[in-house]
C-alpha cells in the first residue's frame, strides 16, 4: 500500500478529490483487510477521511472524500437531493439507437443474490440521462447522467435495455474483451495466448460537479481516460468505424 500512488485531482483543507484506478476498492473489504482500498489509503496520510460516495472496484475515475465530518454531512445532502452532477463514461455492447435519452427503469436488491440489483416495479426510483459520443459498429462510447444514485444503477439500466456494458462479468455477456472480436482475419502466433485488451467494466467516472460545501464556490472536476479505455478507444475507432 505505501509504494502505491493515485492522482490528486484537486485538494484543499476540506476535501480531496481523486483519480481512481480500476481494481482498487473505494471502502475496505469486510473480510479481507489486506485488499488495496482509498480510504485505507488515504487514511495512513490524513487519520479521518470520509467518502462521499463510492465506485465499484474495477470502475475507474473522479471520486470524491472529505477531510472533516461537517464538510461530509453537507456534502451528503447535496448527494441526497441530486445536486451533485455525475457523468460517467461507458463503452456499451451493440448499436445503442439514437434516439434513447433516458433511462427511466426501478431498480430493487436482487433477492436471489446478494450484492446485485435487478429492474423491479417494486423497485426505487432510478434514472440515468444518456448521451452518445461516438458509434462504432459493434459498440458505443456513450455519457451517462446519474440522476439518482442505486447501487450498480449504469449497468443494471443498460443491461435491462439490452445494451450492456461492453465488459461486464455481472450484467454483460463478457468479461474480457479480445482483439480478435473485432479483427477481421486476426491470426494468433503459434504456441501463443492472447491477452485480453480489456478485462475489467469500461466505466468511467469521468466528472463530478457540486457546490463546495464551505466555500460554496461551484466545482467542476474531470477526470482523463486511463491507457486502458483509451487504447480500447482507439482499437475500436481503427478496426470498428461505421465510416
Amino acid at each position: 500500500m505505501s509504494k502505491l500512488r493515485i492522482k490528486t485531482l484537486f485538494e484543499d483543507d476540506d476535501l480531496i478529490v481523486l483519480d481512481k484506478p480500476s481494481g482498487i476498492l473505494t471502502l475496505p473489504d469486510r473480510f479481507n483487510k489486506s485488499l488495496l482500498s482509498l480510504k485505507s489509503y488515504l487514511e495512513k496520510k490524513y487519520h479521518k477521511i470520509y467518502p462521499v460516495h463510492r465506485l465499484d472496484k474495477d470502475t475507474s475515475g473522479v471520486i470524491l472524500f472529505t477531510k472533516n465530518s461537517n464538510s461530509h454531512k453537507l456534502l451528503s445532502q447535496q448527494f441526497d437531493n441530486n445536486q451533485i452532477q455525475k457523468y460517467y463514461h461507458a463503452f456499451v455492447s451493440g448499436r445503442l439507437p439514437e434516439d434513447i435519452s433516458e433511462i427511466d427503469i426501478p431498480l430493487m436488491p436482487n433477492p436471489s443474490k446478494s450484492g446485485t440489483m435487478i429492474p423491479s416495479v417494486r423497485g426505487k426510483n432510478s434514472l440515468t440521462l444518456i448521451k452518445i459520443i461516438e458509434s462504432f459498429r459493434i459498440s458505443k462510447l456513450i455519457e451517462c447522467q446519474l440522476l439518482t444514485g442505486r447501487q450498480h444503477q449504469i449497468r443494471v439500466h443498460l443491461s435491462a435495455i439490452g445494451y450492456p456494458l461492453l465488459v461486464d462479468p455481472i450484467y454483460g455477456n463478457s468479461d474480457v474483451f479480445y482483439l480478435s472480436m473485432i479483427k477481421r482475419n486476426y491470426k494468433l502466433k503459434k504456441n501463443t495466448t492472447e491477452t485480453p485488451l480489456i478485462s475489467r467494466l469500461t466505466l468511467h467516472s469521468f466528472k463530478l460537479k457540486f457546490i463546495h460545501p464551505v466555500t460554496n464556490e461551484e466545482m467542476e472536476i474531470q477526470s482523463e481516460y486511463p491507457k486502458d479505455l483509451k487504447a480500447l478507444r482507439q482499437i475500436l475507432q481503427k478496426y470498428s468505424s461505421i465510416q
